[in-house]
């Protein structure tokens, strides 16, 4: 779920770089960084620190971030420690030069190539998935840097976006199956941008040209205006469904779809389904990613809609915390009932998806203890019943309620009044059928195999 970006061309690439990363703080505040290169000095600058955006871009750090080119990074953490030497870019020194990499994705078979790479004598300074593909660049006898980026990533399986920055050009590889989003655009100031949502593009001023192919490299440097694309693999399309339900933002376009209006979709699909709760006195999102699928249930139910939940936005996002305890305590500050508003009144609610139960749960609590007199779930997702193992931190069965518990156990533990999820196709039907989506987390076909 890691936000990265790529500047190519242009003079103030750094800060267009925190630009981009600063309007992608959603996808990861754990730690962030940019590298630079590109100017006479033919060096390579890095500035990584733990936290947001804002707090570790600064003049200083900027005055360190040289150069016409640079690749930058927020991390949420799916492989790795919580140390600031998992954070990225990773850079590193080799045989023909300099090298700088940012990922976004999960490596499944990461474990089996570290340890051929430590066999071989190879050592490991972080515990990021990332740095094997450090290591087998360096490793690789070929004489060109494509040709030591291609033979090493046919060597890996998951899902990836990497952004690659030598001295002199960046190199751009998305996997064959499109699992996380990347979209390539033009900067009106002259340059490139690659990022992982097209919700950064106004912020820098950028136009969308189109996303990056599955299984394309893209290469820029100063030999060529356009970027040289190359097909390293047979495209098998298959983007992440939980990019369109909770990880993108609302205004960004990911396969030429608006987030905003799939989970609009998604709402009316659920209110579709949920003809006995038309007498409801009001519906109300779980903001801020409930509130597209709320609208959109409210219009399709003719059940007005009202903010009964207001949202402290100076807490970050519940669901991309590390752990179950900070998760906890941050729902008790991020969440407030509107107590006038949804005293003795019957309430549906929205919520794109139900993870763990623990954040349910207590929302259900809160409006109770505020006075409502009924509080029906609705869930704008399938039930989770898989871990993903391409990027998202759900890494085993037992933190997925809904793996072993059916939907009236689910209901109970939460102390909803009722609890209704889309199925499977009603949430195809509302992203659009056009696609293969990867559903792993609600049919378990793990089809990186």
């Amino acid at each position: 779920m890691c936000a990265i970006v790529g500047i190519y061309g242009n003079e103030d690439a750094a800060k267009l770089a925190s630009a981009a990363l600063f309007a992608m703080q959603h996808r990861g505040h754990e730690a962030t960084g940019i590298s630079t290169g590109g100017d006479d000095s033919k060096k390579i600058f890095t500035v990584k620190g733990r936290g947001f955006v804002r707090d570790v871009f600064d003049e200083k750090a900027f005055s360190v971030l040289k150069g016409n080119m640079a690749i930058g990074h927020n991390r949420y953490s799916t492989a790795g420690s919580e140390s600031v030497f998992d954070s990225q870019p990773i850079d590193a020194k080799y045989k023909l030069g300099e090298i700088s990499i940012v990922h976004n994705g999960n490596l499944i078979n990461k474990n089996e190539v570290r340890q051929r790479l430590i066999d071989e004598g190879s050592i490991f300074q972080t515990g990021m998935d990332t740095e094997n593909l450090i290591h087998l660049i360096a490793k690789s006898s070929q004489d060109k840097l494509r040709d030591r980026i291609t033979k090493s990533v046919k060597k890996l399986k998951g899902a990836y976006n990497f952004i690659i920055q030598s001295r002199s050009k960046l190199f751009v590889v998305r996997d064959q199956y499109g699992i996380r989003p990347l979209s390539l655009g033009k900067l009106r100031s002259g340059g490139w941008i690659i990022a992982s949502e097209t919700c950064c593009f106004d912020l820098v001023d950028a136009t969308f040209v189109r996303d990056v192919n599955p299984g394309e490299m893209l290469i820029f440097s100063k030999d060529f205006e356009e970027p040289e694309s190359f097909q390293l693999f047979e495209p098998d399309y298959r983007p992440c469904a939980f990019e369109y339900i909770y990880f993108a933002r609302p205004d960004s376009v990911i396969d030429g779809k608006n987030v905003y209006n799939t989970r609009k979709n998604m709402g009316k699909a659920l209110a579709l389904k949920d003809k006995d709760l038309l007498n409801a006195d009001m519906v109300i999102p779980v903001p801020d990613s409930g509130v597209p699928a709320a609208l959109g249930y409210s219009e399709q139910s003719g059940i007005p809609f009202e903010l009964g939940i207001i949202r402290n936005h100076y807490i970050g996002r519940t669901f991309i915390e590390p752990t179950q305890a900070i998760r906890n305590m941050k729902v008790k500050m991020k969440l407030s009932p509107m107590k006038s508003l949804i005293k003795d009144k019957s309430l549906v609610v929205i919520d794109d998806s139900l993870v763990r139960g623990t954040t349910s749960k207590r929302i259900v609590k809160m409006l109770k203890d505020a006075g409502a007199k009924e509080v029906h779930f609705r869930v704008a997702s399938p039930e989770i019943k898989y871990p993903c193992y391409y990027g998202i931190d759900t890494p085993t069965k037992d933190e997925l309620i809904s793996a072993t518990k059916t939907k009236e156990e689910v209901c109970e533990i939460i102390k909803a009044d009722s609890l209704e999820y889309l199925s499977i196709e009603e949430l195809k039907g509302a992203i659009g059928k056009d696609r293969n989506y990867s559903l792993v987390s609600f049919d378990g076909d793990y089809f990186v195999k």
